[in-house]
């Protein structure tokens, strides 16, 4: 088994604790997931709306990175994303999920092929695109443009998906940030996540345990909470993308595949 599937700046991510988390069927609180609740309401509610552009605002960058290997400008790239998710949320029609066994990846990658091959709606959407702040593309970094040039040998779909993957465990480190800086464990957050990648000059658990003034023993028992703890939000934050807990399996299996490949 790899113990690592990637490293990429600005955030370490590795698949140690993705796949340990396979076959783990821990309690998700599925039936307040996002997915869950735009998909029982179809957009026509608040909650559906709210539900929808967080997960929109949350999931651009894979759209933004197909564009780019397509060859289109990112200036363009940029309209037309915020475009493609602004009409996304106004016309709230999500019956083309159903189609795809009710998974956001699949939905969002099928929808933008469909609106890209009309010219009108891509015309649109660089129209209606320019000035809006819908999504955060401010967040967009130097390394995000140079790693996603359409010179880039990986297919737009390739792309996408490793992109979809990436914020993903991005998103769950994230997440596992905030509880350590919350609890006033930051510290120990930056030390332990030191421990994930598989790579040489990683520091070894006794040297950590020496910086912090804890004994080896309490370092191993706080990092195996580290990854417990990591693959609980890893499952949580799939189960925002899916339609029903049987598909948390399939779509943990296919985002460790793809990070693999």
């Amino acid at each position: 088994m790899a113990r690592r599937l990637v490293s990429a700046a600005p955030h370490e991510v590795t698949s140690i604790a993705a796949t340990d988390a396979i076959g783990q069927h821990g309690g998700v609180a599925f039936t307040t997931t996002h997915w869950s609740v735009v998909l029982d309401a179809q957009g026509e509610s608040p909650a559906a709306q709210e539900a929808l552009e967080k997960l929109c605002r949350t999931y651009w960058r894979p759209i933004f990175a197909f564009l780019r290997r397509q060859g289109v400008r990112p200036d363009e790239a940029e309209d037309i994303t915020q475009g493609f998710f602004a009409e996304l949320l106004e016309r709230g029609s999500l019956e083309a999920v159903r189609k795809e066994k009710g998974r956001l990846r699949s939905f969002l990658l099928g929808g933008l092929k469909y609106f890209l091959a009309n010219e009108g709606r891509r015309a649109m959407a660089i129209k209606r695109g320019k000035g809006q702040q819908l999504i955060p593309l401010d967040e967009l970094h130097a390394d995000d443009r140079i790693e996603i040039e359409p010179a880039d040998p990986m297919t737009a779909e390739m792309i996408y998906e490793r992109r979809w993957a990436l914020t993903v465990l991005e998103r769950v480190l994230s997440r596992l940030k905030d509880e350590y800086r919350v609890s006033g464990n930051a510290t120990l957050f930056d030390a332990l996540k030191q421990l994930l990648p598989d790579e040489p000059g990683s520091p070894s658990q006794a040297e950590i345990a020496a910086r912090l003034g804890m004994t080896e023993n309490a370092v191993r028992q706080a990092f195996y909470r580290f990854r417990q703890r990591y693959q609980a939000l890893l499952r949580e934050e799939i189960a925002n993308t899916v339609a029903t807990p049987a598909d948390i399996e399939d779509e943990l299996r296919h985002l460790i595949t793809v990070l693999e490949a």
